[in-house]
């Protein structure tokens, strides 16, 4: 997740979640994701091992999904809770997943309401390894984990870092709860309205060298294109992400490839905008470059009190890869402005061949580079201007892909 959550969000609102812990010490860490899942408006049902209840208390549970933290396969609904857990899921997440319980699954043992739910269930299973490092190495450890990926479930991580005190480091961690929230959301969304689809999404600023230390550049975070590569990706979406400098994480699920300047952007986008089904132009490009970059970092004791650049015009990348868009596809373009909004973003739009057009005031302070709301109008082909309230830059990446996917399905006529 690009960040906390604030509040029910699709594709989690309205769904629900089987979260299962086992007995590892990283369950800890599950609590906050029975939070996250609960405050995007998922029902979640959190079952217990025995073994788990020895490193975090249920009430601890109960107290962040509101709901009761079940871990007795008997119950006074009747001896089929597994059953109405497993009919009822729309997906099951199992974290941590210990070695025994990798290879309890593999077996089909049914010894536990955690074990009878996945034998119960037709719904997404997603399984987050945790354990040390040698242990995951271990070959029958190995072999469970492919055999539930044969089984068909999802295998999130582990991670390699830091694990247990006592433990060292190595690949074993449990992934961060906000990883573990993502790849529900995308379970939840596998059948959205892009799925099977590729979608290219560019975002973040260029820079442009000087000299080998300093750079011409602009102030973009990077935000909204990553938001929107998230998006596509939660709606069921392939995503290559091509960014330029950015402090922000790699989105979950997202193919990310991090460039420097504009020249390397453009090249890095080529062949996956040929094969897109969806291209959103969503990067803060630097329109210039410097003609020449000093090899040395440049002096001011040489160059005196003043220092004159020579600039040349960089590629358009939106007008370069025009040509190799795929027919039928859809392009989706951005415009920050300071003066004559709607009437630089309709230019914007005809000149490029965008089939919708994100416009943002630059002078708007709660909108644009290094704010995470954003204040736009969608610009339509068919003349239609659609003006959106202030929003975080992630509900406004959540529209943009809405309607990025009405227009594909529209262009392939009908086909979602």
């Amino acid at each position: 997740m690009a960040s906390r959550p604030d509040g029910p969000r699709s594709p989690w609102d309205g769904r629900r979640v089987v979260l299962g812990v086992s007995g590892g010490i990283a369950a800890y860490k599950v609590v906050q994701v029975a939070r996250d899942l609960t405050l995007l408006g998922c029902v979640v049902d959190v079952v217990m091992t025995r073994a788990a209840t020895e490193f975090v208390r249920p009430l601890s549970f109960e107290g962040v999904t509101g709901r009761p933290c079940l871990t007795d396969p008997f119950s006074a609904e009747g001896a089929a809770v597994h059953v109405r857990l497993g009919r009822d899921a729309d997906v099951v997440c199992v974290a941590p997943a210990t070695a025994d319980l990798l290879a309890r699954a593999v077996h089909g043992r049914a010894d536990d309401l955690l074990t009878t739910t996945l034998l119960a269930t037709e719904a997404p299973v997603l399984l987050c390894p945790a354990m040390n490092h040698r242990m995951w190495a271990h070959p029958q450890v190995q072999d469970n984990a492919s055999r539930c990926r044969a089984l068909g479930y999802e295998l999130v991580g582990p991670d390699d870092g830091r694990l247990a005190a006592g433990e060292g480091s190595g690949p074993g961690r449990l992934v961060e709860p906000e990883t573990i929230v993502a790849h529900v959301g995308r379970a939840l969304g596998s059948s959205g309205p892009l799925a099977g689809r590729h979608v290219v999404v560019t975002a973040g600023p260029t820079r442009e060298a000087v000299d080998p230390v300093r750079f011409v550049g602009n102030r973009s975070s990077g935000r909204m294109g990553f938001a929107l590569a998230e998006s596509a990706w939660l709606a069921g979406a392939e995503v290559t992400l091509v960014t330029g400098p950015s402090a922000l994480p790699d989105p979950p699920g997202v193919h990310t490839v991090r460039v420097e300047s504009a020249i390397d952007m453009l090249d890095a986008v080529r062949d996956p905008v040929s094969r897109a089904d969806v291209t959103i132009y969503a990067a803060a490009v630097s329109d210039f470059r410097p003609v020449d970059v000093a090899a040395g970092k440049i002096k001011r004791a040489r160059t005196g009190p003043s220092l004159e650049l020579e600039l040349t015009a960089n590629p358009d990348i939106a007008r370069e890869t025009r040509s190799v868009r795929r027919p039928k596809s859809v392009a989706v373009g951005f415009a920050l402005e300071t003066d004559d909004l709607l009437a630089n973003a309709r230019r914007k739009l005809e000149s490029k061949g965008f089939d919708l057009l994100v416009a943002n005031d630059a002078t708007d302070p709660m909108a644009g580079f290094e704010v995470e709301t954003n204040r736009v109008t969608l610009l339509h082909n068919d003349g239609t201007d659609e003006a959106l309230p202030l929003l975080s830059k992630q509900d406004v990446a959540d529209r943009v892909v809405e309607r990025a996917a009405a227009l594909l399905a529209t262009a392939d006529g009908g086909k979602a």
